[in-house]
């Protein structure tokens, strides 16, 4: 998935001019970067739920604003920041939703829907709980159905949009681990925008690293990630270091914004 030369924005304001994004197949890309720096909405223009006003998204080599609802919902799935779900709705029936793209009026629900809805919830850890309603789950189980209907929705592509908001620290390993998992093991290509960087060095294969609506740096997070650009793109001094236990960068504050 790539975007070239994208300008976007939100009524008069520009938030982005000329951005170009290269998410490489098979691996977790995670958009790192400020507040309003672009994260999320980079996120909604390869989602399509923000229509650029300039420059073009583009899957699999085709733009996507060529493709059919139908077939975009069965090539990318996204989860959104703050999801919500009707009052009562079970677990199974949620993830289940995932399902709808690929229902006509000649094929109705079938075997291979239940195996697919069956293999999400399992893949999550949260088969346990399928019949239990949302509304009485912790906040990190929530977020992992959540998951568990993308997956269901059996995509090459998954785009979430700060999964680990709201979630205590254990929750946040729990759903990276997860990720991680998805695009390593599983070979799907997964965007993410997340916060904490030390997150983002330890379970992305990748990192675009934002400020200002633009791309500063990208590529593997032990060439990306220095003292420099934790200076430039997050105004803190701060040292980086390997991470004893994973061997990824770990950026140690110093200090203030200047």
């Amino acid at each position: 998935m790539s975007a070239e030369r994208l300008t976007l924005g939100y009524g008069e304001r520009v938030v982005a001019r000329d951005l170009d994004l290269d998410i490489p197949a098979g691996r977790v890309t995670a958009l790192v970067g400020p507040n309003a720096c672009g994260k999320s909405t980079a996120l909604r223009a390869l989602a399509r739920l923000l229509k650029p006003r300039q420059g073009t998204v583009l899957l699999d080599g085709e733009s996507v604003a060529r493709l059919s609802g139908r077939d975009f919902a069965q090539r990318l799935a996204l989860l959104p920041q703050s999801p919500t779900a009707p009052e009562g709705i079970t677990v199974r029936d949620l993830v289940a939703r995932g399902r709808t793209p690929y229902q006509r009026w000649w094929r109705q629900w079938s075997s291979s829907d239940d195996t697919v809805v069956d293999a999400a919830l399992s893949a999550t850890g949260v088969d346990a709980l399928a019949g239990r309603a949302i509304d009485e789950l912790s906040g990190g189980q929530r977020q992992r159905v959540w998951i568990a209907m993308a997956l269901a929705q059996d995509t090459p592509v998954l785009l979430l949009d700060e999964p680990t908001t709201y979630l205590d620290l254990a929750y946040q390993v729990d759903v990276l681990e997860l990720v991680a998992e998805l695009g390593r093991a599983e070979g799907r290509t997964v965007v993410m925008v997340i916060h904490e960087l030390n997150h983002a060095c330890r379970y992305a294969d990748h990192l675009i690293a934002m400020c200002d609506g633009r791309v500063v740096a990208a590529g593997p997070p032990a060439e990306v990630v220095t003292p420099d650009l934790v200076r430039e793109v997050f105004d803190l001094r701060a040292a980086v270091i390997t991470c004893p236990i994973a061997g990824t960068p770990l950026v140690i504050p110093l200090g203030g914004r200047r």
